[in-house]
């Protein structure tokens, strides 16, 4: 089972520069993009709507912002397209959907970012504190779990090229790190990433100015998390980098599971 996670920074300019053509090629079996920038009406079929493949989105409200997808060979037994209760505000930016495949989960998940200033960083924590005791929650459920997307966090040094000089900024914040601590600790998940690649300078975001992308000066921010049950199922895991469809790559993990 091949599944391919992936902020597109607006789908629509991602697939201008290939993102369908080399998606496909791939032949994934799940795909989870983040930041669709898009609402659903204004895609275009041919483009947007790779054959073999049905097709999911949930829009925020506010236009050219946000938004998540899911596409999937398989037609999923349930689609859920907001979180619910005590999370209002974020479900009205388009930031979660889930599709259920018998006991399997897939979530694509955007996580807030706090870099444009100190509001939506307290934005972001609030969402952290309530989707933590969300994640708790859904670990009680006999399900195993694929939540992927874009947390907006690195975890550890090995994943961010200037560790010292980003301990004040938003996604490196130690609160923030400690958050996933909690994710990877307690709350019993798992990066999938690591369980097969250990290197540092492994990155999926670059930001756009300077020359960050040329000198990889980068952090890694995009996720496949997993419940344990899942932990000796992951096969393989790759970062593409050699096209730039966005300011993130995508990032695909091979499980050994069957679709």
């Amino acid at each position: 089972m091949r599944i391919i996670t992936a902020n597109l920074n607006g789908i629509r300019s991602a697939s201008s520069k290939g993102f369908f053509e080399w998606m496909t090629a791939q032949q994934p079996d799940v795909v989870c993009v983040q930041e669709t920038k898009a609402q659903e009406h204004q895609l275009d079929v041919a483009a947007h709507y790779p054959v073999g493949y049905h097709a999911f989105f949930v829009d925020a409200e506010k236009k050219g912002y946000s938004g998540v997808a899911i596409y999937s060979r398989r037609e999923p037994d349930r689609v859920i397209t907001a979180l619910g209760d005590g999370f209002e505000d974020m479900d009205a930016e388009g930031r979660y959907i889930q599709a259920d495949f018998g006991p399997l989960s897939i979530v694509s998940l955007y996580l807030p970012s706090g870099s444009s200033g100190e509001e939506r960083q307290q934005v972001k924590f609030s969402f952290l504190e309530r989707f933590g005791k969300r994640l708790q929650q859904m670990r009680q459920e006999p399900r195993e779990w694929i939540i992927c997307g874009d947390f907006n966090i690195v975890h550890k040094e090995i994943d961010i090229k200037n560790w010292k000089g980003n301990q004040k900024n938003s996604g490196c914040l130690p609160e923030e790190r400690a958050w996933l601590d909690q994710l990877f600790g307690p709350w019993d998940y798992v990066d999938a990433f690591r369980v097969v690649d250990p290197r540092p300078e492994q990155y999926t975001w670059w930001s756009n100015r300077g020359q960050a992308w040329a000198k990889n000066v980068g952090w890694r921010i995009d996720y496949q998390v997993i419940t344990p049950g899942l932990r000796d199922k992951v096969q393989a895991a790759a970062i593409y980098k050699a096209q730039r469809f966005s300011d993130h790559a995508p990032l695909t993990i091979d499980y050994d599971l069957a679709f």
